[in-house]
């Protein structure tokens, strides 16, 4: 009986030990991996902030004082030191009053600086001490290749600084923005990305913003595995013009064209594919080149003008000649082809800058 008392014993320390062992073990083990994750999150997790925005209602006709009702949150980050956060604009959209939480807490209300809605990002600004502020690490999303790692920070569905890890699954995706334009060149990864995600950092493993999360694919509104990011070099081209103006300053032709919502039926209507041109500006390019737009007669409205190319770029919207223009600046001459009476006909045409 001792003996087999003695057998346990040995047997239950053994265990005892084992199991400390393994604890402490586990303690001090990371994979490589493991502490990759753990640096990023550490290092980036305090620029990352957490967005709440609400807008004025009237309850009912026989109350004539708005109230102020929650509308929705989302996520962001620390663009520098003056306090210019970056998010989506659909985070903020109609917004009354838009909130900033600081990961140390502080919560400030923000200004809306600049929006760009056709590529679904924002610029807001809080007066935070500097020292309380921390910029996001900008990375270059030209060198992202499929089956690199990314890390998501966020606050899906309200619940705040969450870590998602996952690996780029294809690149040059094109998703619709809020104002039904392409976003081209998008960033697709299988990080999971939930509501309240939004606008929050896509990291590389250094930690460097590759993308702005900005859109997931789900007939459920709960990640699926294929979510979207902005790119962040288009973020670098847009967020300093959303600073300095307001808006993006994509140059224009100096011609009117028919609101997005008549372009299409006038296009089915006459059977045509390119833009239509609706008049020409009094003193501009197009007017001194001889560019004409429509025109009424007795017999109806004539067409003049149809833009089909731009710069050898076959244009076939306004989607396809904003996208364009995009990569121009004013004072920049582009060549522009025409169809006008089933006849080609070419313009160089100086880009004006945008009127405020």
């Amino acid at each position: 009986m001792k003996r087999l008392l003695a057998l346990l014993l040995f047997g239950f320390t053994a265990i005892t030990a084992s199991t400390t062992a393994l604890a402490a073990d586990y303690d001090s083990f990371r994979t490589n991996d493991e502490e990759n994750n753990i640096d990023v999150f550490k290092s980036a997790s305090p620029s990352v902030v957490y967005i709440t925005n609400s807008r004025m209602v009237r309850r009912s006709v026989f109350n004539l004082n708005p109230e102020e009702i929650p509308q929705g949150s989302g996520s962001g980050f620390v663009w520098d030191k003056r306090g210019y956060i970056v998010t989506n604009f659909h985070v903020i959209q109609n917004a009354s009053r838009v909130t900033v939480t600081l990961q140390d807490g502080t919560a400030w209300q923000a200004q809306v600086v600049g929006a760009e809605p056709d590529k679904d990002l924002a610029v807001l600004r809080i007066d935070a001490p500097a020292e309380q502020l921390t910029p996001v690490a900008l990375g270059d999303s030209g060198l992202l290749e499929v089956g690199r790692k990314v890390l998501a920070i966020g606050n899906p569905f309200g619940l705040d600084t969450t870590l998602t890890v996952g690996v780029i699954s294809a690149l040059g995706r094109e998703i619709n923005s809020v104002t039904r334009r392409q976003i081209r060149d998008v960033i697709q990864t299988d990080a999971a990305i939930n509501p309240g995600n939004s606008g929050g950092p896509l990291l590389n493993s250094l930690g460097q913003l590759v993308g702005v999360n900005t859109a997931i694919y789900s007939p459920s509104g709960a990640s699926s595995g294929i979510s979207f990011a902005i790119p962040v070099n288009t973020v670098k081209k847009i967020v300093p013009e959303l600073i300095e103006f307001g808006r993006v300053q994509t140059p224009t032709l100096g011609i009117s064209l028919f609101p997005p919502q008549y372009a299409d039926y006038y296009r089915n209507r006459w059977r045509i594919e390119g833009v239509i041109v609706l008049d020409v500006l009094q003193g501009s390019s197009p007017e001194r080149e001889g560019m004409r737009g429509l025109t009424e007669t007795r017999q109806g409205i004539v067409l003049g003008d149809v833009i089909v190319e731009v710069d050898g770029s076959v244009v076939t919207n306004e989607d396809d000649l904003l996208t364009v223009l995009e990569a121009r600046e004013a004072g920049d001459t582009v060549e522009v082809v025409t169809l006008r009476d089933n006849a080609r006909v070419i313009y160089q045409i100086e880009l004006q800058a945008t009127r405020e």
